[in-house]
């Protein structure tokens, strides 16, 4: 019984002597750090700039999907044998341009006959009119000959649509996708032969919600942004908006139109889409480096310029809390807080604290922009 409780004492002590050195180690850190904090008059090298007044046009932003203006996979009507393919996986192609054929050997053979027999009963009628003018034939035997040569001539027909079920061409100028049959390979009806889209100008449908309805009309500018073209921005127009509203979503369909002559916007693309009221609006703004966010509340350094009590011009700064709203670029504008010709800190706000002295060094200072374009890294 003895042991057992010199063991439990000993467990205690154990854990205590734990405790102690870790809250030993958590003293001796923030003494350190009080002491490599920099001093309460110490100057810190800022750069600055004033807050602006400009005129922005509102936008409304959506998430969108490209869309090509045509898009058809071939596919067979009939099923056959793969007898031509005239096409190389994504080549573009003129309309009308052969693409792939199945065999239609037996139907070329029945055309021939068939042709033979559309012209002989071409004859036959030519002759009975001229036997019928002399009154030499009845009418009867003329009706009978015309008849004869409209059915030949409707077997000849039928013949051809057949053919040209089993002849694949490009219906509209347009880029070729992956060929998805070989030479030689029996196809069934239905099976997929290749896709074709045109891609110039290609389309971007993306939904914005009904109580916009009235802020939207066909001719205003968007601008879609998209991963797959390396972030390059493209401009178009609103060309279409859906009558209706989805009843689910409450969300009203857009289509827009893009140029896109090097094809760099493919179909099926997500797309980031910025459509541009035409209503401009006066807005304050402000470099985007120059906003501490936080959780609480979102502030900005403002520079202050007094004379300290020997007359010498100190420079300081004001922690002022704001209200922001939208960004643009680098730029992003302040609903309250700030007034234009406000000089704040755009570069070194995150080492400052309310009241710090300064010293403004604006000789190297990179241009805030409000479509910045980054070079690749």
């Amino acid at each position: 019984m003895t042991k057992r409780i010199l063991i439990g004492i000993a467990v205690v002590l154990g854990l205590a002597a734990v405790i102690a050195a870790l809250f030993w180690e958590k003293f001796t850190h923030q003494i350190g750090t009080m002491q490599s904090a920099p001093p309460p008059n110490q100057v810190e090298a800022v750069t600055t700039a004033k807050a602006d007044r400009q005129s922005w046009k509102p936008t409304l932003n959506s998430v969108g999907t490209l869309v090509a203006e045509n898009g058809v996979t071939l596919s067979a009507e009939v099923s056959g044998t793969v007898a031509e393919l005239d096409f190389e996986s994504g080549a573009k192609v003129e309309k009308g341009t052969l693409l792939a054929r199945l065999d239609v050997r037996v139907e070329t053979a029945q055309l021939q006959s068939s042709q033979a027999r559309a012209e002989l009963a071409r004859l036959n009628v030519e002759r009975n009119r001229e036997l019928r003018s002399q009154a030499t034939v009845s009418q009867s035997d003329l009706d009978a000959a015309e008849a004869q040569f409209k059915q030949a001539t409707g077997e000849v027909a039928a013949i051809n649509a057949g053919i040209e079920k089993k002849t694949f061409r490009a219906p509209f100028t347009g880029r070729l996708g992956i060929r998805q049959v070989s030479l030689g390979q029996f196809v069934n009806s239905g099976a997929p032969i290749v896709t074709l889209e045109a891609l110039d100008p290609i389309f971007v449908d993306f939904a914005l919600p009904q109580q916009r309805i009235s802020d939207i009309t066909v001719g205003e500018e968007v601008h879609v942004t998209t991963d797959g073209a390396g972030g390059q921005a493209f401009t178009g127009k609103v060309t279409a908006i859906d009558p209706r509203v989805d009843p689910a979503t409450r969300n009203v369909r857009v289509r827009a139109t893009l140029s896109n002559a090097e094809e760099k916007l493919r179909s099926g693309m997500f797309a980031s889409v910025e459509l541009v009221l035409p209503t401009a609006a006066p807005v304050i703004v402000i470099p985007s480096s120059s906003v501490l966010y936080a959780p609480y509340g979102n502030s900005v350094f403002v520079i202050v310029r007094k004379k300290n009590d020997k007359g010498a011009e100190q420079t300081t700064v004001r922690q002022q809390t704001v209200r922001l709203g939208v960004t643009r670029g680098d730029f992003v504008t302040v609903v309250s807080g700030v007034e234009p010709g406000d000089e704040v800190v755009s570069t070194g706000a995150f080492k400052l604290r309310n009241g710090s002295s300064v010293f403004i060094n604006n000789d190297i200072v990179v241009p805030a922009e409000l479509a910045p374009k980054p070079a690749n890294s």
